[in-house]
């Protein structure tokens, strides 16, 4: 028999249909049938969630045979991974496979909000070219940029900038070794030498809040925000109050503290610019994660190593 796997969170079609064809796959029964999911739940091996998913120690316990979760997604800040230890619960993600894009929409924000894309898009569309030229914007290359978080994103981030000529400096746990960019102790410290603080860092607790008032006003009234990390690592009412005030120049977010719900006074800022959490949102990238979801499920029922667990809380 096919093993019991369940989804927990929406997933898109490519991933669905290899997971019916492989195993004896349910979606999303918690919101379409919930009384089919307390049927299936004590039968299911195996779970799968998104990045955004929450799943807490005790909706673990409602799936008592559980032998793995696979997120299809890099972040999996949602997911309780000391409790899926204590119930022997391996847990796995998609990192590598969208690391591009999401660089790749980091920069495009940079450039986006910098040059004023929108606006002027705006400003040809409605033939107010006949009326005066579109205001100059803000130049990008030679800049100064400074990254949260030098992981694989983060990394990937500055190679872009370095195409740029920007100058590369970042803040982390530590100084990461065999990198030549300027290190500093906090956010605060790296935001007050640079033009663009870009938001890379895993969400969870540890990042809560970690961009405040202190941080957004050490960056002051030329720099920019840039967050294609979480949400959750901004606080987002000392963001739009900074943007307000124009404390600091502008911001380009592709994720928001109540995802789909963005604040009003956002939405009316000409000087952000905002994306509907897609940073990884491409045909390419979004297959690929899906083989690497299904991938990790195909491994683990055959009892073999997976491809991409999660290491460490």
């Amino acid at each position: 028999m096919k093993p019991t796997v369940l989804s927990v969170d929406y997933l898109p079609n490519f991933l669905t249909e290899q997971l019916y064809a492989s195993f004896d796959f349910h979606h999303e029964l918690h919101k379409n049938n919930p009384a089919e999911l307390e049927k299936l739940a004590p039968q299911a091996r195996a779970l799968v969630a998104n990045g955004e998913t929450i799943l807490t120690g005790e909706m673990m316990a409602r799936f008592p045979k559980a032998e793995i979760i696979s997120v299809f997604g890099v972040g999996y800040d949602g997911i309780d991974i000391a409790a899926a230890r204590e119930r022997g619960i391996a847990v796995t993600h998609t990192p590598n496979v969208l690391t591009d894009d999401v660089a790749d929409l980091a920069m495009a924000l940079i450039l986006t909000v910098s040059r004023r894309i929108i606006p002027a898009d705006r400003h040809v569309r409605t033939r107010a070219w006949s009326n005066g030229a579109f205001p100059f914007s803000r130049k990008v290359s030679g800049s100064k940029i400074g990254i949260i978080g030098l992981g694989r994103i983060g990394k990937t981030i500055a190679k872009r900038a370095a195409a740029f000529d920007m100058q590369i400096a970042y803040t982390d746990r530590a100084v990461i070794p065999g990198v030549d960019y300027a290190f500093y102790p906090s956010a605060q410290a790296l935001a007050k030498e640079v033009d663009y603080l870009v938001v890379a860092a895993y969400g969870g607790p540890s990042t809560l809040g970690l961009v405040d008032s202190d941080v957004l006003n050490a960056l002051g009234p030329n720099g920019y925000l840039i967050n294609i990390a979480r949400g959750t690592v901004v606080n987002e009412a000392d963001l739009v109050a900074a943007l307000k005030e124009k404390r600091i120049a502008g911001a380009g977010l592709d994720v928001f503290a109540d995802e789909p719900n963005v604040p009003a006074e956002l939405l009316a800022m000409d000087n952000v610019v905002l994306t509907p959490h897609m940073a990884s949102g491409t045909v390419q990238t979004r297959t690929a994660m899906a083989d690497l979801t299904h991938a990790n499920l195909t491994a683990h029922f055959a009892g073999q190593p997976l491809f991409s667990p999660i290491q460490k809380q």
